[in-house]
């Protein structure tokens, strides 16, 4: 129908990119990090080989998130970012202006929607489209929202975390929180500071949070070492931490996503929230893979939770279905478009 066209999906996260391409699938998963020389504004890298410098660069390089709580903070760099994953989706050499669906959180402000569109579009886009993230995380882990039935999804991603219910291809209920897998790394940062008087970085607070994080008071019993710089002495040094520990730094972040959805199935219509205690709670994102998380939900809620299939690719898979049936979700599903 488009002849000639590339149609592109893209989950533009805080912490990860993924890119789908109609026909191919997923063929895009590299962080959303750039590093740059700080003098020339030269960018040197971009995803994963630009994530690896993170705090180990030279003072002249540094490795820049352009996107923070899921929006984008440097515009310049995430039109950088967005033109290397396109070119490199689509093919660098292909004349051909693809035609892309970008999610956004569903607390995002017309400003921010727009700075989306317009990074789009000058990063050689054709047609923009934006959904909302839960829409897209709902899609992908195969949902069925086009039915008159409630259905209630939890994206848990690297800045936000997504809560809505879905009826009938819209969304009926929703809050985004401003809290996800960054505020969870840097409330291990914080907790490590104060309690041990060491320094540790963000990778290492992403390690020990995939390693032995946990939801719950007792932990798994998991320990690991920690190498960080110690305040005192200006040394490097390792202490054991434990997974019990992680509890207690994360509990402030966790208490807030909990909240969070107690404040959707508060506001939530009775008839559907009749539908969503029969099915249950569906999580997505890098999030929801912390240890326990989803048993502490059920318990805060009452309500069963399980974790959807490979809830990392839930968003961009869900930009994959709308690409393949655009005719169907544009009406509803579509909150912004933009063409050249």
């Amino acid at each position: 129908m488009f002849g000639l066209s590339v149609d592109v999906g893209v989950d533009l996260g805080t912490a990860n990119t993924k890119v789908y391409v109609k026909g191919k699938g997923v063929v895009i998963r590299e962080p959303s990090v750039v590093a740059m020389d700080t003098d020339t504004r030269k960018v040197l890298a971009v995803g994963e080989d630009a994530r690896r410098m993170i705090g180990r660069t030279p003072g002249s390089i540094t490795a820049v998130r352009p996107l923070k709580d899921g929006v984008i903070a440097d515009y310049d760099i995430t039109e950088t970012m967005l033109r290397h994953f396109l070119a490199k989706a689509c093919g660098r050499h292909t004349f051909i202006r693809p035609r892309v669906v970008i999610c956004v959180p569903s607390g995002v402000t017309g400003v921010e929607r727009r700075a989306v569109l317009e990074a789009a579009m000058q990063a050689g886009a054709r047609q923009t489209y934006l959904i909302e993230e839960p829409m897209a995380a709902a899609l992908g882990a195969g949902l069925d929202i086009s039915e008159p039935s409630g259905n209630m999804v939890v994206d848990i991603g690297g800045g936000t975390t997504d809560i809505a219910v879905i009826s009938l291809s819209g969304i009926v209920v929703t809050e985004s929180r401003r809290v996800g897998g960054d505020k969870f790394d840097e409330a291990i940062i914080r907790y490590i500071k104060k309690v041990y008087n060491l320094m540790i970085g963000e990778r290492t607070a992403e390690d020990i949070k995939i390693q032995i994080g946990s939801a719950y008071p007792e932990g798994d019993g998991l320990t690991a070492e920690i190498r960080g710089r110690d305040l005192v002495t200006g040394l490097p040094r390792t202490i054991k931490f434990t997974s019990a520990e992680t509890f207690q730094a994360l509990a402030e972040p966790i208490a807030e996503i909990i909240e969070g959805v107690r404040g959707v199935l508060e506001r939530t219509p009775p008839e559907l929230a009749a539908d969503i205690v029969d099915k249950g709670i569906v999580c997505t994102g890098g999030g929801s893979l912390l240890s326990g998380l989803t048993n502490l939900l059920a318990d805060e809620t009452g309500i069963p939770v399980q974790v959807a299939d490979d809830p990392m690719s839930c968003v961009v898979l869900g930009t994959g279905k709308i690409l393949d049936a655009m005719d169907r979700f544009r009406e509803s599903v579509v909150v912004a478009t933009r063409s050249v």
